[in-house]
């Protein structure tokens, strides 16, 4: 996919959703070829989502995986996490680069053409355009479609994850719009994680570009 991200697919953790702990989801997903991983945790306390993060952080860290957490800056320079991600309600984005430094990633949600230039002019390392189709796991307002993913990718230079509501159905669609990969949740926690992993990355994989021969 790029530098940042080992293939296309990017999951985001959710133990509701799964049922299962964060270690747990990490595990099964690894095993079958997720190599982007991101914590997204919004009920645990301060202290155990630290705990978790660090679980986490040594798994990833032994698959060489990248490792994003999800809003909590403190917590990603605590174990060492590749990166965060950050909504539009979150520190601006210049003031967490100074905190993170320049080596670490950041990447920024944004829903609208002049929310993904702004994270671009910024500095984002990437951004989350979305939700592309609609889904019950976050109240994002309304799908934009591949439509608008497109004319996004037409204005922005950087990694264009694209997120929500995307399917095994419906990945094609998101990929020809030009994303350089997908975020899932629901698509792969719900039923048999590794076969959702795999049934994924070989949908993605069916409409990624040839690559050119070298020389």
């Amino acid at each position: 996919m790029t530098k940042i991200f080992p293939n296309p697919l990017y999951l985001i953790t959710d133990t509701a959703f799964a049922g299962l702990s964060h270690s747990q989801i990490a595990r099964r997903a690894l095993a079958a070829g997720i190599r982007t991983l991101q914590m997204r945790e919004k009920r645990m306390s301060k202290k155990e989502l630290f705990h978790e993060a660090l679980a986490l952080r040594s798994i990833t860290r032994k698959h060489r995986v990248t490792f994003i957490i999800n809003d909590y800056i403190d917590i990603a320079l605590a174990v060492d996490a590749d990166g965060v991600h950050l909504g539009q309600e979150d520190m601006p984005l210049r003031e967490a680069r100074k905190i993170m430094g320049k080596e670490k990633i950041i990447g920024i949600s944004t829903h609208t053409l002049k929310q993904a230039i702004e994270a671009g002019q910024a500095g984002a390392d990437y951004i989350g355009f979305g939700p592309v189709f609609a889904t019950a796991t976050k109240d994002a307002g309304a799908p934009k479609g591949p439509g608008r993913l497109k004319e996004i990718r037409r204005h922005v230079r950087i990694p264009i994850v694209a997120i929500g509501g995307i399917t095994t159905e419906n990945v094609s669609s998101v990929m020809k719009a030009g994303a350089d990969g997908v975020a899932v949740m629901s698509a792969v926690l719900k039923g048999d994680i590794g076969e959702n992993v795999r049934e994924l990355l070989t949908a993605i994989n069916n409409n990624l570009p040839p690559q050119c021969p070298d020389g």
